[in-house]
């Protein structure tokens, strides 16, 4: 059986100062940025795959969810890796277990790309045909990697052919103060406007011109250009004008 003690040994066996060193840039792990207080050792997300794949199997949940308080931002994040490959692999109860062992570390899942590895492939998949109101929960939280998990699990709704929460979260995340929840709400918006541009737009219609701007921006990104000019300059046309 593999233990924390093996994935650890592997993962600081393929550290790289130098990557360490431009991760921490770009994941602000510096004072006053958004990933302050946490350490990369500098290996690669390809790397760290390969390193989930070989022990998913072996790890126990109670070590993956030792991983995932570690102080180092590889070993969280290959610990959510394994977590995404047992939650697929596992049956009701052992996926509920996950859903459980998230939902309870959700401070150790700050960061972006920590969210955007387990959020829609754990939280919202769990919540497909249960009671969803934890995400309520989480978009109302003080913690903005809550808020910005609680908007991306609803990838897994849109997935499904369901907008509803990616909607009503919307609405609710509208005015969040961190620009980190505008571009995932601008980002879920934009994945229901590759399958229902209408309903997008329905949406937009009314707050377009209220939005922060990049959420906006990621909201239109795959628009045609004169349209994405349109929203930006706030001149595009909506439903009920046109009636």
């Amino acid at each position: 059986m593999a233990t924390t003690a093996d994935v650890r040994q592997e993962l600081a066996s393929l550290a790289d100062p130098r990557r360490a060193q431009g991760l921490s840039r770009f994941l602000q792990m510096f004072p006053g940025g958004y990933g302050e207080g946490d350490r990369a050792i500098g290996v690669s997300v390809p790397e760290q795959r390969k390193v989930a794949t070989r022990h998913w199997r072996d790890l126990s949940l109670a070590d993956t969810a030792k991983l995932l308080t570690s102080g180092v931002h590889e070993e969280r994040l290959t610990s959510l890796f394994i977590l995404v490959r047992k939650f697929a692999k596992g049956d009701e109860k052992q996926r509920g277990q996950i859903f459980e062992v998230l939902l309870a570390n959700t401070d150790r899942i700050n960061n972006w790309d920590l969210v955007d590895s387990s959020a829609p492939y754990i939280v919202g998949p769990w919540l497909i045909d249960k009671d969803r109101s934890v995400l309520d929960r989480l978009a109302g939280s003080d913690l903005v990697w809550d808020r910005r998990i609680a908007i991306m699990a609803t990838f897994a709704f849109i997935r499904a052919g369901d907008f509803h929460w990616t909607f009503r979260l919307s609405e609710r995340l509208l005015h969040d103060p961190h620009d980190l929840v505008h571009k995932a709400v601008g980002w879920m918006l934009r994945e229901v406007g590759n399958r229902d541009r209408a309903a997008e737009e329905e949406f937009l219609a009314r707050r377009y011109r209220v939005m922060p701007r990049v959420m906006l921006r990621y909201a239109i990104e795959k628009f045609e250009p004169q349209r994405r000019r349109d929203y930006l300059s706030g001149v595009a046309w909506c439903a009920d004008q046109e009636r």
